[in-house]
Formats: structure tokens, sequence, C-alpha cells
């Protein structure tokens, strides 16, 4: 028996066997029924999910919350313990089929489960292992992972929990729901974030596009009908985006026509791939040709004109402030206090001055007090009358005595020191 035939043989085998322990280990026959069609519309077999498994799980969740959060564990459990690139997948295309006609609940509630610590529909580490050829292997668990990360990206823009703002994922308080504001009526950086996220998640569709083997499975051409239909709305959104930033693009300051004109720029490439994707569709007959919208592109032209506009507009300003007078600096209040703290810190001049000459006049108001300021020659003078009681020797010392002279630079000191000696000795 080929390698083939024993993998689908296993495979079958291991249906049946999910199928019988759902019915055995599961108390309520609500929530056993949910298994059983959630087995069979996920099984091994290389075809796509029959409509009616889908419908019966859809009829068993719209009453019951318990249920709803009963489907969600049947499927992480199935994508957890599978390394079958086609139960992966099917398990996959259920989440679209769920959110499209389950409503809200199913968005809050995958939104916010985990699977193994992880976001809901995390398949970043899914390798294939049940195909032989291992380039076939490569292109299957390529589409798988490139399928499961479009649809985490779906869900998260369906919510409308704003990563920008709050940098991960917003929790259920939280949370804006999609329309809450209209897109005509917000701000340019509202506008922007939501021009960011409908590039971001148009990359992420334009990266399902199927390679190698994988262009030519059934399974994989019905997988992608869901989120084709779904990219039409996308497609609306953007260009609606599109249209709002071209009408205020005059109103805008330079720095905001320059982010518009760059996310123009990226869009009209992602346009230019989305037409060669939608032809695509059309060829492997993923959707009718009636059924894709046709598409309006960003041409080359309206980005040269917008392009042209931005620069004449920044030179029409660097040129009006080259014209205008530069303005006198004007000082900021901070050094002014500091300047008055200064001044009155610091002493004027004349203030100093007045303090010394305050001093010099208390020194010598000490001085004369104590009788020290008197010249030592009048008090030699006094007691030398004190002995000297004779009038006439005082007249003839007075008139022969002259008063001291200094020497003369040109004279010999030491005659003339001679000189007055020999006076005194008369």
């Amino acid at each position: 028996m080929a390698p083939s035939r024993i993998r689908k043989a296993i495979g079958a085998v291991k249906d049946h066997t999910s199928i019988g322990l759902a019915k055995v280990r599961s108390g309520s026959s609500s929530i056993a029924a949910l298994e059983v069609a959630v087995v069979k519309a996920t099984r091994h077999k290389e075809q796509p999910p029959e409509d009616r498994h889908i419908s019966e799980i859809l009829s068993l969740t719209s009453y019951s919350h318990t249920l709803v959060s009963a489907c969600l564990a049947i499927i992480a459990r199935r994508l957890d313990r599978t390394k079958n690139w086609v139960v992966a997948l099917k398990a996959l295309v259920l989440v679209p089929c769920l959110l499209a006609n389950g409503g809200r609940p199913y968005e809050q509630e995958i939104f916010f489960y985990t699977r193994c610590g992880t976001r809901y529909l995390n398949m970043s580490g899914f390798r294939d292992a049940s195909t032989s050829s291992y380039g076939k292997s490569c292109d299957y668990s390529k589409f798988v992972r490139k399928y499961a990360l479009y649809l985490d990206e779906l869900l998260e823009f369906r919510m409308q929990g704003w990563r920008g703002e709050h940098g991960g994922r917003a929790t259920s308080g939280e949370m804006v729901i999609a329309g809450s504001t209209p897109v005509c009526d917000m701000k340019i950086e509202s506008l922007f974030s939501r021009a960011r996220h409908l590039k971001q998640l148009l990359e992420r569709f334009l990266a399902c596009r199927p390679t190698g083997a994988a262009k030519n499975n059934r399974v994989v051409v019905v997988a992608l009908y869901p989120i084709v239909k779904e990219s039409f709305q996308l497609y609306c959104d953007v260009m609606e985006i599109i249209g709002i930033l071209t009408d205020r693009f005059m109103q805008l300051d330079v720095p905001d026509m320059v982010r518009v004109h760059e996310t123009f720029f990226c869009m009209s490439k992602q346009l230019d791939e989305l037409d060669e994707f939608y032809d695509w569709c059309k060829t492997v007959r993923v959707v009718r040709s009636s059924e894709c919208p046709r598409l309006e592109k960003i041409s080359q032209k309206k980005l040269q004109t917008m392009n042209d506009f931005i620069q004449q507009k920044s030179a029409m300003l660097r040129n009006r402030r080259a014209r205008s007078p530069n303005p006198k600096p004007v000082p900021e209040p901070e050094l002014e206090e500091e300047m008055v703290k200064d001044l009155l810190l610091v002493p004027s001049e004349g203030f100093v001055e007045d303090e010394k000459g305050n001093e010099l006049d208390e020194k010598t108001e000490i001085g004369d007090l104590l009788n020290l300021g008197e010249d030592l020659t009048s008090t030699g003078d006094e007691l030398a009358l004190a002995f000297l009681d004779d009038a006439g020797i005082l007249e003839m010392i007075t008139m022969t005595t002259k008063p001291w002279e200094a020497f003369k630079d040109s004279s010999d000191w030491e005659t003339e020191l001679v000189q007055s000696a020999s006076r005194w000795s008369n």
C-alpha cells in the first residue's frame, strides 16, 4: 500500500475515533452533537467542508453563549493536536463562517480567547507532516500560516481595538466598536491610524495568495472564497479613506501632506497587486467575474501632482519666512528674576566704601580716648621742660636750636653730622 493511502486510512480512523469519544465523554447532548459536527466538518479527507455541518454548528450555537465557548474550545483542540494541513485549514475556515453568521458573540469570544497562552488564531509554528513531498508540504504550511494571520488581523480590525493607543491588544473595557464615529467626521490623526490599519490588513490578505502546489488544490480554493468576499468590503473602506484624504489634502499642513502622499504611494502598489490577485481568482474560479468590483487605482499622474503641490507650498513657506524680519529676542522671565535676586543680594560699591569709612572713624575715636594718638615728640619736650626750670636756659636752647632738616643729597653726611654735634656742645 502506498504511503499516501496509509495516511488517508490513519486519518479516517482518527476521525472515527474522535466522533466515538465525543459521544461518550460529553455530559451534555448538545455539546456532544456540537463536537461531532466540528469533527465531521474538519475531517482528514482532502475535500472542502460540507455546508450542512457548518449549518449545524451555527444552529447549535446561535442561542447559547456556553455553546459558543464550547465550540471555540473544540476548534482550538483540533488546531493544537493536528499536524495535517487539511484539518488545520478546515478548522480555520470555520472562523470566517462563524464571524459572518454568528455575529458579535463569536467576535468577542474569539478575540479574547487564548489558546496555549497565545492568541487564538496564532499558527506561526504550524508544520505539515502529512505530505510526503517536502516542497508541497512547505506550500501548504505557508498558506495555513498566512491564512490564520489574515483572520487574526481581520478580527482585530472588526473589533477596532486600536493598537496605536495602548501598544497592544485592547481589553474588554478599552474596546471601541467599529463604526462608532463616521469616517468622514474623524480627525486627521484618526484617519491616518485607520489608513495604516487598512494597509496592514490588505497586506495580510495579499499574502494569502497561494504558491506552488497550493494554487491548484480544491480545498485551498474553497478556503479562499470567504476571505475574498470579505476583501470586497476592505477595498471599499480603502477607497473611502482615499477619497476623504484627497478632499482634505489642500487644507493640510506640509508634514501631513507628505504623510498623505506616502500613504497613497503604498496603497497604489497594493491596489495593483489586488487587481492581479482578483484576476487570478477569476481564472481559478474562486469567485465569479460579476462578483469582483472594478478597481479604481491611484495613477502616477495624481501622485506627481500631489508631489508638485507639496514642493510649491514648501517653497512658498520658505520665502515667506525669509522675507519676514527677525523678531527681537525677548528676555526670558526666569533670567529677569535671577538678575533681580542678584541685585538684592550683592551691595553697591558706594555702600562698601561707606562701611570702610565708618570703620576707620570708629578706630580713630577709640585711639583718642586711650590717649595713644599724641605725638611722641611733644611728649618728650614736656619731659625736658620739667627738668629744666631755668628760664634762661630755655630761652638759649630755643634761640640756638634750629629745626631739623634732612641731609642734602650733594653734601657729605659725615661732615653734616659733626657740625650738628658741635652746635649742641656749644
